[in-house]
């Protein structure tokens, strides 16, 4: 029998939810790096220059040039050499590092067995080590060969920032006074760590116990201050944050540091404007036995110095007292190279407005987390995802050597929570859209009945859809992996709500079944009224 309720419905073969969920205020824009924040992207003021040393040997015109050294830029410069393969293609980098790939830094790492002093690799799942950095340096060509190289080769110089653009004659200014005329050009500066004003006024002592994290030189601060602290308090309920806590947790427990991580949110639960209240509840539960303390429904109010620690004072009148705080409320996009420039610039989602093959202005794009794009599928958006960076990038420099080819792909993301928690997900992840969830059978009921969610569900494996205008924009792949083809199939499909039970027998819900029987999906009548008129 269907009994209904705010909470949804559950089925003891297949548990079938179906919710609208508002979020915890402020309004999202990109995805997903703005969690937990409360005001739409702005572009940032502009900082008085500090100019770094002069680069020898800096070539004076660059047939390509790619400002930034990150995933998007690498991917692109993998792409331009592919496509020309003698083409001499430079990297302008603020990092230290040659190009590396992010993700890790939040997951990965935290649970290698190498020396990350030095050595920065992690196991993947089939058990091989892999560094984070996309190559070897010998595999780039020295600046002092650029211009000398018979069969070019990708440069980068790393440590300089390009501060002004000037796309009619094409050049490129860096801050330390240098020009770089370009036949083509990338912008691929991605996006900067968002900081809170009550962190950002505070006093010099404050902020330098305070972590925005972004880097790799972030990830080896807080690597060696794990070892010499007693309490970590990390600030959003986000990816990163959620991610940076667990894997922190994880990590003092089995070094038997004892550090106390806590982790304050603004909503109910860990990654609730991303994933529906049942699962963000479950999510939380074993966030926290990870040994995360959790402190939801709340941020910080004032902070202060006390004995060599920060006092923060929330908005709930709770007091917590820790030895450093890490930031992780989402990201801005670097926008600084649109000024004097005259490209324009998103008001809603924020980052660089491009066409479809991802260009600004004639010979120069914008690839990666700072532009927005327009999804034929999905409208526009922007997009802070590892998988988005690569497809981006390689498309931008497909582009630059003469494809002319639009940006269709949709691109995915994953996240893992301790041990228990993993997922995929493609499209449009938004809790504030409703959705439609088929999970397989929890454990103990066996009567085959429709009932409410409780606490003690244990979600191990399912798939989520997220409806917009009765179609399916969103797709999330709980705890269950390989599939993610047919989520791409189905989101390209464009399925209408009503299809829903049949889709779910697409997914292989138990490991040692293909496909759910019929008797274990739900129906359509069985979707209650509630939901289809909020999808409408």
């Amino acid at each position: 029998m269907l009994r209904q309720s705010s909470s949804g419905f559950v089925l003891g073969g297949s548990t079938l939810i179906a919710y609208k969920y508002g979020y915890f205020g402020g309004s999202k824009t990109a995805e997903h790096g703005s969690h937990d924040s409360h005001e739409a992207p702005v572009p940032k003021q502009s900082t008085p220059v500090v100019k770094s040393k002069i680069v020898e040997k800096l070539p004076e015109y660059v047939p390509y040039l790619i400002i930034g050294g990150g995933t998007t830029g690498f991917s692109a410069s993998r792409a331009i050499r592919s496509n020309d393969p003698k083409a001499r293609v430079l990297i302008i980098s603020a990092e230290d590092y040659f190009p590396y790939m992010k993700p890790p830094l939040s997951k990965e790492l935290w649970y290698s067995g190498s020396d990350l002093k030095e050595k920065f690799t992690f196991k993947q799942w089939n058990g091989r080590e892999k560094s984070i950095f996309f190559e070897h340096e010998e595999f780039y060509l020295p600046l002092d060969q650029f211009e000398s190289s018979p069969t070019g080769g990708i440069t980068v110089v790393k440590g300089q920032r390009v501060v002004k653009i000037d796309p009619t004659d094409r050049r490129a200014y860096l801050e330390n006074g240098q020009i770089i005329s370009y036949n083509k050009c990338l912008i691929a500066t991605g996006c900067e760590a968002k900081n809170l004003p009550i962190f950002e006024n505070a006093s010099h002592d404050v902020q330098d116990r305070v972590i925005l994290f972004r880097s790799l030189n972030d990830f080896k601060k807080l690597n060696e201050l794990l070892f010499k602290c007693k309490s970590i308090t990390i600030i959003g309920g986000g990816l990163l944050g959620s991610e940076l806590a667990c894997s922190l947790s994880d990590k003092s427990r089995r070094t038997k540091l004892n550090v106390q991580i806590n982790q304050i949110l603004p909503d109910g639960g860990v990654l609730e404007r991303i994933l529906p209240k049942y699962l963000s509840k479950w999510c939380s539960s074993k966030v926290q036995e990870e040994g995360v303390k959790l402190i939801p429904r709340t941020m910080v109010k004032d902070v202060q110095m006390d004995h060599n620690q920060l006092a923060l004072t929330l908005l709930n009148g709770e007091k917590v007292k820790t030895d450093y705080a890490i930031v992780a409320v989402g990201l801005n996009p670097n926008v600084e190279l649109a000024d004097g420039a005259n490209l324009e610039l998103d008001d809603v989602y924020g980052g660089f407005r491009v066409n479809s093959e991802l260009e600004v202005r004639s010979n120069l794009w914008v690839a990666g987390d700072n532009a927005c794009f327009y999804d034929q599928k999905l409208g526009r958006r922007r997009v802070e995802h590892h998988d988005h960076a690569v497809v981006s990038g390689r498309l931008a420099g497909e582009n630059m050597t003469g494809a002319g080819k639009p940006y269709w792909h949709q691109s995915t993301f994953w996240s893992d929570l301790g041990t228990e928690v993993g997922f995929e997900a493609i499209g449009i992840i938004d809790s504030d859209l409703p959705t439609f969830g088929v999970f397989a059978k929890n454990g103990d009921d066996e009567n085959g009945e429709f009932r409410e969610p409780k606490s003690d569900d244990k979600y191990k494996r399912g798939v989520v859809f997220y409806l917009r205008n009765n179609s399916v924009v969103g797709v999330l792949l709980w705890n269950m992996y390989n599939s993610m083809h047919i989520a791409r199939r189905v989101l390209n499909d464009g399925v209408q709500n009503q299809d829903l039970n049949e889709v779910a027998k697409l997914f292989s819900l138990y490991p040692n079944e293909e496909a759910l029987e019929p008797d274990e999906v739900p129906i359509e009548e069985e979707v209650s009224n509630e939901q289809k008129a909020s999808t409408n």
